[in-house]
């Protein structure tokens, strides 16, 4: 499958992967060839061993949200675009906080995506404020998006 910025992933299925159609649970061969997915789960490089599969309402997200969203796709030697957007806690510091997982890590994810569609999540980490920091890669820019603990998004950059 392919993100909204065209970078190719690999999406394994997980014997506990659950599907889900808006608000109603589905199955993966409910699934058609071209839907939009949320896909969240476990990376390793661009693989995604999928936990929850998300099928996204038509207009409301993928790839025509991403260039609204202001998603610059990943240009290998492009220069950065990189700016800040929102507000970012005043004491991070990259590389700074404690890594999240579960139900708390999904959240922050999928929140990060619905804003930010086209790139792959590799980690969620909790700051020293109670806010999460989602880190976002495979596009320039973001490369960090700020979750608060209501999951909505307050910055990037």
């Amino acid at each position: 499958m392919a993100t909204s910025a065209d970078q190719e992933v690999t999406v394994d299925e997980a014997p506990s992967t659950t599907y889900q159609d808006g608000t109603s649970a589905t199955t993966a061969s409910a699934i058609a060839k071209g839907d939009s997915v949320l896909v969240l789960g476990m990376t390793s490089g661009t693989t995604i061993t999928a936990a929850q599969v998300i099928v996204q309402p038509t207009g409301g997200g993928g790839a025509a949200a991403s260039s609204a969203a202001g998603v610059i796709p990943f240009q290998r030697g492009a220069p950065s675009t990189a700016k800040q957007d929102g507000r970012i806690p005043a004491s991070y510091t990259e590389g700074s906080g404690t890594i999240v997982s579960g139900t708390t890590a999904n959240k922050a994810t999928e929140a990060a995506l619905s804003a930010y569609p086209g790139g792959v999540v590799d980690r969620v980490v909790k700051v020293s404020t109670g806010e999460y920091e989602v880190h976002y890669i495979g596009v320039n820019w973001p490369h960090h998006i700020f979750v608060d603990q209501s999951f909505k998004i307050v910055g990037a950059d």
